[in-house]
């Protein structure tokens, strides 16, 4: 599963097309969160679109890789991937919120094809991920279970007896990889001025878990340690992923106020307007 040169550029256009969708998805519902979609598009796009082993045109196919967001709120990274990579029309992101919609603020199992449980609160996610891994060791199926987490999150106690109940030895959890979004932001402020987090390694490591550290917008960095999990026999990893919340759009760019606010017309055009010539950038950067 490793990359090439037209791969990884094909991987870095579709993080930027992810970004784009995000920001009119965003402007359309004219509510939402803005900061962690944008900071996760990279890993999203290359889970989707490299690392999984899923089947649009069957979403629920037995074998299929799980992945579970607990962090619902950054779901317009998600829906965007999931349009792009074929289980709906793109067109229909676009209802984003709205009455009736099947893309609810959070995702909700059951409304959309690809969405393997429904999430809101946060810190329960984990948990639900644990019962996915522990049910393909029982079953002896070979799937994989990824779990994404915000690191805010992480002031949750559940999450914490779920890091626990997973890195016990005895359940040897090897086919789950759980990847953190460490962008250091959330609603009140900074992780770190409003729950200390750190240090998170060496928390999980205590907890006996395989721990990677990686640069989140660098797609081979993250294909690498995914890998990495991969050849992990004895016990569960997690991915630390340090990103930039509002990655992509300069204005948003660490601004924690960016956490819960969708922008408006004016601010959408100038992001779009970004996240375009961005594009240009990364076909001048791999020619």
């Amino acid at each position: 599963m490793e990359l090439n040169e037209k791969k990884l550029e094909f991987l870095e256009e579709m993080a930027n097309v992810i970004r784009r969708d995000i920001i009119e998805m965003l402007v359309e519902a004219g509510s939402g969160h803005s900061a962690g979609p944008l900071g996760m598009a990279d890993i999203f796009a290359a889970l989707y679109f490299h690392i999984l082993n899923h089947n649009p045109k069957n979403p629920a196919w037995p074998e299929r890789d799980r992945v579970i967001l607990s962090n619902g709120h950054i779901c317009p990274a998600l829906y965007a991937a999931l349009a792009n990579s074929g289980y709906f029309s793109i067109e229909e992101l676009m209802t984003l919120r709205k009455i009736s919609s099947r893309l609810q603020g959070h995702p909700h199992r059951g409304s959309l094809p690809g969405i393997e449980t429904t999430s809101g609160p946060l810190g329960s996610g984990l948990s639900q991920a644990i019962g996915f891994a522990l049910a393909a060791k029982l079953d002896n199926k070979k799937y994989r279970v990824y779990c994404l987490t915000s690191d805010g999150e992480h002031q949750e106690g559940n999450t914490w007896e779920a890091i626990m109940f997973a890195g016990n030895k005895g359940t040897k959890l090897n086919n789950l990889t759980v990847i953190v979004d460490r962008n250091n932001i959330q609603i009140d402020g900074f992780t770190e001025d409003v729950m200390p987090l750190e240090p998170l390694r060496e928390k999980y490591e205590a907890f006996k878990w395989h721990v990677i550290e990686v640069n989140g917008h660098d797609m081979e960095e993250f294909v690498a340690a995914v890998n990495e999990a991969k050849a992990i026999y004895e016990k569960p990893t997690v991915i630390i992923a340090h990103t930039i919340p509002g990655k992509g759009v300069s204005f948003m760019e660490k601004d924690y106020l960016w956490h819960g606010k969708p922008p408006t017309k004016d601010e959408a055009r100038i992001a779009l307007k970004e996240l375009r010539t961005l594009q240009g950038k990364i076909k001048s950067e791999h020619e």
